[in-house]
């Protein structure tokens, strides 16, 4: 398998969290279609998107949501930007946007409990009907119509689309500790722009009053951005981040595996960590590699979308093992914190992308450095305990299946709650 290819395929910028991005794109390449003002727009997405962009920040603006992203991608968004579709969006767009949905031309509704990926935008102006379909991935536009006349139909099953984790199955976290021990560090290189992504949309929170998580952080580092505390200074870099992304502020992420929350939680507290104890980059952009990986192949088996908090149990059980390597660990002790995380963090649900992520972050940061700090003295869950299994390889196989389909009903339950509540705020 080819570990750079499949990690730099799977970086991306991302501006907000990717799934209102995905929203707001498909309605954005639906009304392309159309020479025509839009009238209205409706979409169907499933039950991951449906949740994930609940009540999630629109970037440049400070409203929340499923129809804002669409009336937002329909009316202003540019399709050619992919997942930075809403980056030129004017100050003016919201107050336009909040009268179509008052007046009911945006309906956006939930199809399907899947850990999938799925969006069905359909946009209607005077003469003409165009629908935009996304499938698999966050900008995979693989279905486009217009007034009866297919223009574009690529649309695979899940198993045959392109997948940046093919060849995962066969990989073992051995030849993944080998891969980032041996790999020469221009060949990783690439990796640093996450660092620089990311830190930007750091200092972006800590200049921002909505962050009310970024500057209690700050106070708790001293009032410094790196303090001597290691633990410290990568909550406060991975938290101001992750509040940032997710409450919309104009910057984007470093994403990986479709999100930006993972991409943050598995780049920021490493660097966060490397500023304080001085590692060295080369040994940074290495740990980094094995986190990537290491959070792939747990959402390959996941599934990009799901009622467990990737960002914690992916990202967070990724990070820990790279924190692991990063401050001098061997394979076993990699191990033992990957055994460590499996055994202590994997559960926590996903309640969509919003500003609880800030705290599921930290407490994920937290557990990492406990589950490296004991693996790396040697101290870890032994194999026959919970879903912790024989083989590394296998106990991450296990964390997939808790998600799928472990979860589907806690899926279901969640979605339930949240249409709940939205009955009950519209009597009130």
């Amino acid at each position: 398998m080819d570990f750079i290819e499949a990690i730099r395929s799977d970086m991306k910028p991302a501006l907000g969290v990717t799934e209102p991005a995905a929203i707001a794109l498909a309605c954005a390449k639906a009304r392309s279609l159309s020479a025509e003002a839009p009238l209205r727009v409706s979409v169907l997405v499933n039950s991951g998107i449906y949740k994930n962009a609940y009540t999630c920040g629109i970037p440049n603006t400070s409203v929340v949501g499923n129809d804002y992203a669409a009336a937002l991608g329909c009316w202003f968004g540019d399709a050619e930007r992919g997942l930075m579709v809403l980056d030129s969006i004017g100050g003016d767009a919201v107050a336009f946007c909040a009268e179509r949905i008052a007046e009911g031309s945006v309906e956006v509704d939930m199809e399907g409990v899947t850990s999938d990926i799925a969006i069905k935008a359909t946009v209607t102006t005077e003469h003409d009907v165009c629908e935009a379909h996304i499938l698999h991935a966050h900008t995979n536009i693989c279905f486009l119509k217009r007034n009866g006349e297919v223009l574009l139909d690529e649309r695979k099953p899940q198993t045959e689309s392109a997948d940046a984790y093919a060849g995962l199955e066969s990989v073992t976290l051995e030849e993944m500790f080998d891969f980032v021990t041996n790999a020469s560090a221009g060949e990783l290189g690439f990796i640093r722009e996450a660092y620089a992504l990311n830190g930007r949309l750091m200092r972006e929170a800590l200049d921002n009053p909505r962050c009310v998580f970024a500057r209690k952080l700050l106070e708790a580092n001293g009032g410094e951005v790196i303090s001597d505390d290691a633990e410290k200074t990568a909550l406060l870099m991975a938290g101001a981040a992750a509040e940032a992304r997710v409450l919309g502020l104009n910057c984007p992420a470093m994403s990986i595996t479709g999100s930006g929350n993972h991409g943050i939680i598995a780049s920021m507290p490493l660097y966060g960590c490397e500023q304080v104890e001085k590692h060295g980059e080369e040994a940074l952009l290495r740990a980094t590699a094995l986190t990537y990986l290491i959070t792939m192949y747990i959402k390959h088996y996941s599934g990009i979308l799901s009622a467990l908090c990737g960002c914690a149990v992916a990202a967070g059980t990724g990070m820990a093992c790279g924190l692991t390597f990063l401050r001098g660990g061997d394979l076993t002790a990699v191990k033992n914190t990957l055994y460590n995380m499996t055994n202590s963090i994997v559960g926590m649900i996903c309640q969509g992308g919003n500003h609880g992520c800030v705290m599921k972050l930290v407490s994920a940061v937290k557990t990492a450095f406990s589950a490296s700090e004991l693996g790396m003295a040697g101290a870890a869950i032994e194999a026959c305990h919970g879903i912790g299994d024989y083989t590394p390889e296998q106990t991450m196989r296990n964390i997939g299946l808790i998600a799928v389909p472990g979860m589907v009903r806690t899926e279901e339950t969640i979605v339930g709650i949240f249409r709940d509540k939205d009955s009950r705020k519209q009597s009130e």
